[in-house]
């Protein structure tokens, strides 16, 4: 790691102190000069790299920017991905410490969880269809350690794609006779909607966006495995949370999950 450019290094240091101290950083991309998606990602395995050696356990990937709208406005034409560790998991119908947390949004997903590895750079369609075990909602509580969520995708790519928490539901599904395409969303805050999608809004199909996350991973050199947890993308607008939110997550034939903030 010592040979890595130093302004990695400094950055690294920068966001992780964020997240242990509870207290946001400016963008890393100013203040260390963190300049291209490589760079960012150089940033975030560092962290990553600093996590296993402290005994966290790689259990999955999330997957963000899967709206075309969304990358757009960040001048990009693909999603950017994170990593999930087994102290990301919060159990369905828990209580979440919004002191741990820095400045968190919600987001309503789909949760594949694979039941066979998924090593090679070209994975096709078919590989992935019988690499999924079964599929959950899933509520992603993304948080960036950037003061007031002024990013850069260089920013949110070294800060792990913004990743902090996520809950799972406990109803698995089979992919079997599911179009995913067509999953509805309602995200409630205190009972209210709060957001709202469909399977369509992620990349225009959730599987497409695991797809290119298993490419993405192989060539990385981070195979997706059995077991693992893929987060693969928002399916409507992100909502802000504080002390007191109760969460939930509704998708049309998947079930529900939901969570609160104290």
């Amino acid at each position: 790691m010592s040979e890595l450019p130093l302004q990695h290094l400094q950055a690294a240091a920068a966001l992780s102190a964020a997240r242990q101290q509870h207290e946001p950083c400016a963008r890393i991309s100013t203040t260390f000069g963190i300049d291209s998606l490589a760079g960012a990602y150089a940033v975030q395995d560092i962290n990553t790299r600093l996590a296993i050696t402290q005994g966290r356990r790689l259990t999955g990937r999330k997957i963000g920017l899967t709206s075309t709208a969304v990358q757009q406005q960040l001048g990009v034409d693909q999603p950017d991905f994170g990593m999930l560790f087994a102290d990301m998991e919060v159990v369905d119908g828990a209580e979440i410490q919004r002191s741990q947390l820095i400045q968190p949004k919600a987001e309503g997903e789909i949760a594949f969880v694979l039941g066979r590895d998924l090593p090679h750079l070209d994975t096709t369609l078919a590989e992935l269809l019988r690499a999924v075990d079964y599929v959950v909602p899933a509520l992603e509580i993304v948080d960036s350690a950037i003061e007031n969520w002024n990013i850069t995708l260089v920013d949110t790519v070294a800060d792990n794609a913004s990743s902090a928490l996520y809950v799972l539901g406990k109803q698995p599904t089979r992919l079997s006779a599911l179009d995913l395409r067509l999953e509805g969303m309602l995200l409630e805050k205190n009972s209210a909607a709060a957001s709202m999608g469909v399977g369509a809004a992620c990349l225009g199909n959730p599987l497409d966006a695991c797809l290119w996350l298993a490419r993405t991973m192989a060539k990385v050199g981070r195979p997706l495995q059995a077991g693992d947890v893929l987060l693969s993308g928002a399916l409507g607008p992100m909502t802000p949370v504080e002390t007191g939110d109760s969460l939930t997550l509704r998708l049309t034939r998947l079930g529900d999950v939901s969570c609160h903030f104290v």
